[in-house]
C-alpha cells in the first residue's frame, strides 16, 4: 500500500527512544523527511544516524525540552526553516512518574501538567498555521490507554493524557475542513523503557524480580505479550497518510485486546 508520504516532513517529538523512535523509523521508511527531538542531544544524535541509515531519510535533530514553550517555538521554527513545510506532528512525550495520591505534592502535579498536557498544546499551536496555510496536516498524539480505562498507580497520566484527548476532539471539529485531521493513539503495554521503569517500580515496592513482574502483567493479555514498539508506529504511519484522510477525531487503542469496554 502506497501511503503517499514520500517527501512528506514529519516533526516526531521524543523521538530518541521508544514509542517515538520507532514511529520516526516508519515515517522514515515511508519515504517522509524527519525533524527529531529530545533533551539528551548525545542520544539524539545517535538515534538521527541510525535512523538516516535504517531509512535513507533526511533527519533533522533538534535538542529540546518538551517542558519549556520558548523550545518549542524553535523547534517548529526551525523545522519550517529547513525543510520549507511541516505535514505531520506526532505529539510524544516520557510520561509523568507513577504514583498514588498521597505521593503527589503540588510540584508534581505541574510538572505532569507541563509535560504531559501542555507540550502537545503548544506543540499542536506551533505548527496548526503552517498547516492550514498548506490545507493539509496530519496530528497525531501519543496517549494511553489510561485515557480508556484509568491504571490505578499512573494517577498523573489518568489526569492529564484525557486531557490531550478532550484537546484533540475539540480541535478536530475547527480544522477538519481545512484538510487537517487529529487523532490519538493509546498504547497498552508495549516494551519500552517507559514500561521497565514501571515495571521496576512495581518490583521494587513488593519485593519481586522485574522479570516476574513482566510475565505476569503479560499473563493478563489476551495475546499474552506485550507490544513492540513498530506494531504502534505502523498505525501512527498509516493515521500520517493520504489513505486516512477520512479518519478524525478518533482514540485508537493499540493493545492487543487489554481494554474490555466497548467503546
Amino acid at each position: 500500500m502506497d501511503l503517499g508520504l514520500k517527501n512528506r516532513v514529519a516533526l516526531v517529538a521524543a523521538s530518541s527512544r521508544g514509542l517515538g523512535k520507532a514511529c520516526a523509523l516508519e515515517l522514515g521508511r515511508e519515504g517522509a523527511r524527519l525533524a527529531i527531538c529530545a533533551r539528551d542531544a548525545q542520544q539524539l544524535t545517535a538515534a538521527a544516524q541510525e535512523i538516516e541509515t535504517v531509512t535513507g531519510a533526511e533527519v533533522l535533530p533538534l535538542a529540546i525540552d518538551l517542558t519549556d514553550a520558548e523550545q518549542i517555538k524553535h523547534l517548529a521554527n526551525e523545522t519550517l526553516r529547513h525543510f520549507g513545510r511541516i505535514d505531520i506532528l506526532v505529539t510524544n512525550n516520557g510520561g509523568p512518574p507513577p504514583g498514588y495520591f498521597d505521593d503527589m505534592d503540588d510540584e508534581a502535579w505541574m510538572a505532569a501538567h507541563q509535560l504531559t498536557l501542555m507540550s502537545a498544546v503548544r506543540l499542536i499551536r506551533a505548527v496548526l498555521p503552517v498547516m492550514r496555510a498548506q490545507q493539509w496536516g496530519r496530528i497525531i498524539n501519543i496517549t494511553s490507554v489510561s485515557v480508556k480505562e484509568p491504571i490505578d498507580h499512573l494517577l498523573l497520566s489518568n489526569v492529564y493524557r484525557p486531557g490531550v484527548v478532550g484537546l484533540a476532539k475539540t480541535l478536530t471539529a475547527q480544522v477538519a475542513g481545512e484538510g487537517i485531521t487529529i487523532n490519538n493513539v493509546a498504547p497498552g503495554h508495549t516494551r519500552t523503557d517507559r514500561v521497565l521503569q514501571l515495571a521496576q517500580a512495581r518490583a521494587d515496592a513488593h519485593d519481586r524480580s522485574v522479570e516476574e513482574v513482566l510475565a505476569e502483567t503479560a499473563a493478563g493479555f489476551p495475546m499474552q505479550r506485550m507490544g513492540e514498539p513498530e506494531e504502534l508506529a505502523a498505525l501512527v504511519a498509516f493515521l500520517a497518510s493520504e489513505r486516512a484522510s477520512y479518519i478524525t477525531g478518533a482514540t485508537i487503542p493499540v493493545d492487543g485486546g487489554q481494554l474490555r469496554g466497548l467503546l
